[in-house]
């Protein structure tokens, strides 16, 4: 065995480090796998089929940290080595001949597949994976390399009290005294790292799109309410998109799951989207926090990044600058053109501001941040569109992804494409938009004026006199014009002010922290605004400035917990702590009600409020310390982060 890992090594040095891909091309993955979340071990049995493209002595599957047994390749046992990385497999493998290699594995994964809860009685007890770009080979013996993509079938046994949520379309169940086995299959082909998996305690919704796609909403049994505001839209963007793109939904079906303390907003596995639960709201946090941007974005992702995959990370503007653009696109079909305007207005001023710091960089490189990628990839999209016209950009659009479908592309790829309808030359344009270290602002704003909306927006200059603008605030003007008059000069809001919009309210409350008397009882009705930040905001600046009426203030929030990170309630608990004269006999009960918001039962964000709130207070005691430190071993390395730099604050 020695013997032919030295034989590897000289092979692949030999070969110019050649990518594996040019040598094998995996098909079909037959994935069986059981789950033991007491110990977080995966064990299960895995068969692939392989084509072989040019004569070979070697290839690997991506295995980080695995054992294996039962190795064979057509039925026979064959030589093979795990380095800790990859299970190396040896053998004479002959051009154009099929193989198929199957083994047993088990896996204790330190990435990539998360168990959340398991260690808490009482908590929320999930699953879930997140392969992000080259993962799941922690979880799943797999391929990193996003080019090689495959038809996976999984199978997977797990307690019978959970669902269990994975891509594809659910062919069949079997039971047995205490565990279900779930067989997920798809029949088209895609990469590794978009391989999912998720087990909860779920319900779910099913609606059906205009082309008769099963959409799938799952929700935790006790969010029943919450599931008409959390997905609302999502029929409505599924057949915009549809009809929007030209080409049909590529996958049998489309799943949104929630999952407990995600790593990002949401992802976009093949046909089974994760997001964090942080997004299942009320009807009345929908005007603050929705889920309906990071619905459509990883919606879009469906196309692109899922149905064609960028090779490298040279051209990941192909999957989050299109997801962007198209979720913007979705948004507009449901708010608006003002709406679509005023966000690439927005993403403006945030490129602007990220070159103005000297970090811009040119689209097409792979180190970028995701707000070049994200954002003025969109925005390369909107003028693009704008130069080649609406039907030669969605003709273009449409031949890319049906040319390239279930394959990996170069921006070349979709340029050519473009030019091939519009037969116009994209030389500078590619100049500009994707070569151009610095965001074409000029451009962008020029781009802009074409709506009459941004034109007034424009025309309202805060360098000047702005007072001149005092009546605007009582006028038909914008919601943002208003804003924008309010953050600047907020001594001109009236009373009167405050007949306008939630919006335009919350800008008030934002920005009059300190509190005339003059407009007292109308600051007071902004803790009745069906807005959780209002409410967060107005309760803490009239406790701050009217002390004579903090009990009737704490009186009339008493009950109002505000978005899943309990806002306003925590706020109500510290401003509770800090009036004397409002139920003292109380204190301990609070006060302890504030720390339990700290302990692993909850999600991360409310936990880091909680933590926040009780350093603040100087409150942090012994029960604070041990959950903190229990924090800086989570699995989001933000909160881990956070936590480091608290308890060092703390303890220093």
């Amino acid at each position: 065995m020695k013997q032919f890992g030295l034989f590897v090594f000289l092979l692949f040095s030999f070969r110019g480090y050649a990518q594996q891909t040019d040598y094998v091309d995996f098909k079909t993955a037959k994935i069986t796998i059981s789950i033991i979340p007491d110990s977080s071990k995966v064990m299960g049995m895995v068969d692939y089929e392989f084509k072989i493209l040019k004569p070979v002595d070697s290839i690997y599957i991506n295995a980080v940290n695995m054992n294996f047994n039962n190795v064979f390749i057509v039925n026979k046992k064959v030589s093979y080595r795990n380095d800790g990385k990859k299970l190396w497999l040896k053998s004479s493998f002959k051009k154009d001949s099929l193989y198929n290699v199957s083994f047993n594995y088990s896996a204790d994964p330190k990435k990539a597949l998360y168990f959340i809860d398991w260690e808490n009685e009482n908590g929320n007890k999930q699953i879930w994976t997140q392969g992000q770009g080259k993962y799941t080979s922690n979880w799943l013996p797999s391929i990193d390399d996003m080019n090689d993509k495959m038809v996976f079938d999984l199978t997977v046994t797990f307690d019978k009290q959970h669902e269990v949520i994975a891509n594809g379309k659910l062919t069949s169940k079997q039971f047995s005294d205490s565990t279900t086995t779930w067989h997920y299959q798809m029949i088209e082909p895609m990469s590794s790292y978009l391989v999912a998996l998720a087990i909860g305690k779920y319900n779910k919704k099913t609606e059906y799109s205009k082309s008769s796609i099963p959409l799938e909403m799952y929700y935790y049994k006790e969010d029943s309410l919450k599931v008409e505001p959390t997905y609302r839209y999502t029929k409505q963007m599924f057949d915009f998109l549809e009809d929007e793109i030209g080409v049909s939904y590529p996958w049998q079906n489309y799943k949104q799951v929630p999952v407990k303390d995600f790593l990002y907003a949401g992802m976009e596995n093949t046909s089974v989207t994760f997001f964090s639960d942080g997004f299942v709201i009320d009807s009345i946090a929908f005007i603050d926090k929705n889920y309906v941007n990071v619905n459509a974005h990883e919606l879009a992702h469906q196309w692109f990044g899922d149905l064609v995959t960028e090779q490298s990370g040279t051209h990941h503007w192909l999957q989050e600058g299109f997801a962007t653009y198209y979720a913007l696109l979705a948004e507009r079909e449901i708010f608006g053109e003002d709406h679509y305007y005023w966000k690439l207005y927005e993403y403006a001023q945030e490129l602007l501001q990220q070159d103005e710091v000297g970090q811009g960089t040119i689209l097409l490189d792979p180190k970028a941040n995701s707000l070049t990628f994200y954002k003025q990839g969109a925005w390369a999209l909107h003028v693009l569109r704008e130069y080649v016209g609406d039907v030669h950009f969605k003709n273009a659009v449409k031949n890319y992804l049906e040319e390239y479908e279930f394959k990996n592309v170069e921006t070349k790829d979709f340029l050519m494409a473009v030019e091939k309808v519009s037969r116009k030359d994209l030389k500078a344009f590619t100049a500009l938009w994707l070569k151009n270290e610095q965001f074409p602002y000029d451009e962008a704003l020029n781009s802009l004026k074409q709506s009459k909306f941004i034109q007034d927006y424009l025309l309202v200059d805060c360098k000047e006199d702005v007072s001149i603008y005092k009546d605007y605030l009582v006028s038909e003007m914008s919601d943002e014009i208003k804003i924008k008059i309010i953050e600047k000069a907020p001594e001109l809001v009236t009373a009167e002010a405050f007949n306008n919009s939630l919006k335009v309210r919350q800008a008030i409350a934002k920005c009059i922290t300190q509190i005339p008397m003059e407009l007292k009882e109308a600051y007071e009705s902004l803790l009745h605004d069906k807005s959780y930040i209002t409410i967060e905001i107005a309760l803490y600046n009239l406790w701050n400035n009217f002390s004579e009426n903090r009990v009737d203030y704490l009186k009339n929030t008493r009950d109002v917990i505000g978005f899943n990170d309990k806002n306003i309630r925590m706020l109500w608990l510290v401003l509770a702590l800090n009036t004397s004269e409002f139920e003292f006999e109380n204190n301990q009960k609070y006060f302890e009600e504030l720390r339990n918001y700290t302990s692993s039962n909850y999600d991360f964000e409310t936990r880091q409020k909680a933590f926040q709130y009780l350093n603040m207070i100087q409150a942090c005691d012994a029960i604070c310390k041990d959950n903190l430190k229990q924090a800086t071993k989570h699995h989001n390395w933000q909160f881990s982060k956070f936590a480091k730099e608290m308890l060092n604050q703390i303890n220093n």
